[in-house]
């Protein structure tokens, strides 16, 4: 069978976002964390709340290599209420896995399924000691 150029390709680029374009982030589920590379992101949704305005969600997403989100040694998919911390500059920003409405709170980001988009929105910030 020959090989699927797609799927190489694929990878390839998935190479290059997690060695060029991420950064640590701790993945939070309770009491239970693990420190992965995310690339940054952001999706705008619109929702129909029923009126005849139209409301915007932006939400701050982190990529992350399906593979790479393992708490308690086993690989999980992101829930809701799930937490992200991110240091910047002395600060860390606190997210939480969430989408509006009835959207899922993340999706694959790619055909091959190895890349989740963690749709979040920041929650709390904490300032360096």
């Amino acid at each position: 069978m020959a090989p699927d150029l797609l799927e190489q390709g694929s990878r390839w680029l998935d190479d290059q976002r997690v060695r060029h374009l991420s950064r640590p982030v701790t993945y939070c589920r309770g009491a239970v964390s693990a420190e992965v590379q995310a690339a940054v992101g952001r999706t705008v949704f619109e929702v129909d709340s029923g009126t005849v305005v139209l409301e915007q969600f932006e939400s701050r997403d982190f990529l992350i290599r399906a593979g790479d989100l393992v708490l308690n040694e086993q690989h999980v998919l992101p829930e809701r209420g799930d937490r992200v911390r991110e240091e910047q500059d002395g600060v860390t920003y606190v997210y939480e896995v969430m989408a509006p409405g009835r959207e899922p709170c993340f999706r694959f980001s790619d055909p091959f399924r190895r890349t989740l988009r963690i749709h979040t929105k920041l929650v709390d910030t904490v300032e360096a000691l």
